[in-house]
C-alpha cells in the first residue's frame, strides 16, 4: 500500500492557467436526457527555450511546469544531470506558457541545429523531431537489478486509481508513478500526455534527489517507444503499463535491459523483456 506521505499533483492553477474547467454538457444515458455541469481537462501550448533560443512547443496539463521542464531535458538528452540545468525562469503568456532554461555552452552548441519544427501533440512523444537519429534515440543498458513481487505490483495498481485526483475530475489524463518496493507508492504526477506525466515524475524524483533505478514506474496508459527510452535513460528497470506494448518499446526494452510489462491490471499481466526482476506465485495447472 501506498505510504501517508504521497506526493500528489497539485489540481491548483500555476500562473492562471488551469488543469480543469467545469463545461455545461449534454448527458445521455439509456436514451434519457440531462444537462450538467462537467469538469474537463486542459492542455496549454508550453514552449522550452534553451539558452535564449526555441527549442519546442509541448502540450501539457499547465501543472508542476518546472519538473516538466527537468525531467523533459534529462530524458531528451539535452543536458546530462540536473545540475546541469543552470537556471530555469517560467513566464505566463497570453497564449500559453513560456519556460527558459539556460545550460552550459557545451550542451547548447549539441542542441544547436536540433530543434524540433513542430507542437509537440498531447499524444505524442515524438512529434516535431526532423530527423530519424532525433525520433529514434537508443540509450545505454541500465544497470539495476530491482527485484519486486507480483502482489506488490498488484497492489501498487489497485492504489493508483485512488490517487489519480485529475483523472478522478475529468476522466482524460494519464498518470506516471514511481513505487519503492516494500513501501509502495511514493509519486504520482498526471498529464493529458503519458510521455508528459513520465517527464513530470522524473524531474520530480531528480529534484528531490532521489535515485530512479531504486523503484519502478507505473503508466495508466500503453507503453510506447518514448517512454521505455525516457525510463531507461535514468536508470528505471522497470516499466509496467496498463496497456499493450508497441514492438519498437519491445526491441528497445530488450536492447536496453529494462523489465517491460503490459496489460498490467486485476492481477493479469504480460512480461514482454527481462521477467527476472518480477517475482510471480505459480500453481499446479489442473487437469480434469
Amino acid at each position: 500500500m501506498a505510504n501517508g506521505n504521497v506526493v500528489l499533483q497539485s489540481l491548483s492553477p500555476e500562473l492562471g492557467w488551469p488543469s480543469y474547467q467545469q463545461s455545461q454538457v449534454e448527458r445521455w444515458s439509456a436514451q434519457q436526457q440531462s444537462v450538467q455541469q462537467d469538469y474537463v481537462a486542459e492542455e496549454v501550448p508550453v514552449a522550452l527555450f534553451y539558452n535564449g533560443e526555441p527549442h519546442v512547443v509541448m502540450l501539457i496539463t499547465p501543472t508542476d511546469i518546472e519538473e516538466f521542464a527537468l525531467g523533459f531535458s534529462i530524458t531528451e538528452g539535452i543536458i546530462g544531470e540536473p545540475s546541469e540545468l543552470l537556471s530555469t525562469h517560467v513566464y505566463n503568456r497570453s497564449n500559453g506558457i513560456e519556460v527558459r532554461l539556460q545550460i552550459p555552452e557545451s550542451r547548447f552548441s549539441c542542441l544547436a541545429g536540433k530543434g524540433r519544427n513542430l507542437t509537440g501533440r498531447t499524444g505524442c512523444g515524438l512529434c516535431g523531431a526532423s530527423t530519424l537519429q532525433q525520433a529514434v534515440r537508443h540509450t545505454e543498458p541500465v544497470k539495476g537489478e530491482l527485484k519486486l513481487t507480483e502482489s506488490e505490483l498488484s497492489e501498487a495498481l489497485t492504489e493508483i486509481r485512488h490517487l489519480q485526483k485529475l483523472n478522478q475530475l475529468t476522466g482524460a489524463v494519464h498518470a506516471a508513478a514511481w513505487i519503492l518496493p516494500g513501501q509502495g507508492i511514493q509519486y504520482v504526477r498526471e498529464d493529458v500526455g503519458r510521455h508528459n506525466a513520465l517527464d513530470k515524475l522524473i524531474g520530480l524524483l531528480l529534484r528531490l534527489g532521489k535515485n530512479p533505478a531504486s523503484g519502478f514506474v507505473i503508466v495508466t496508459s500503453r507503453a510506447s517507444y518514448e517512454l521505455v527510452q525516457k525510463a531507461a535513460s535514468v536508470g528505471i528497470t522497470l516499466l509496467a503499463a496498463m496497456s499493450a506494448a508497441t514492438g519498437l518499446a519491445i526491441r528497445l526494452a530488450d536492447e536496453s535491459g529494462v523489465t517491460l510489462i503490459g496489460f498490467a491490471r486485476d492481477h493479469q499481466h504480460v512480461v514482454y523483456t527481462h521477467s527476472r526482476r518480477l517475482t510471480h506465485t505459480t500453481y499446479p495447472t489442473l487437469i480434469t
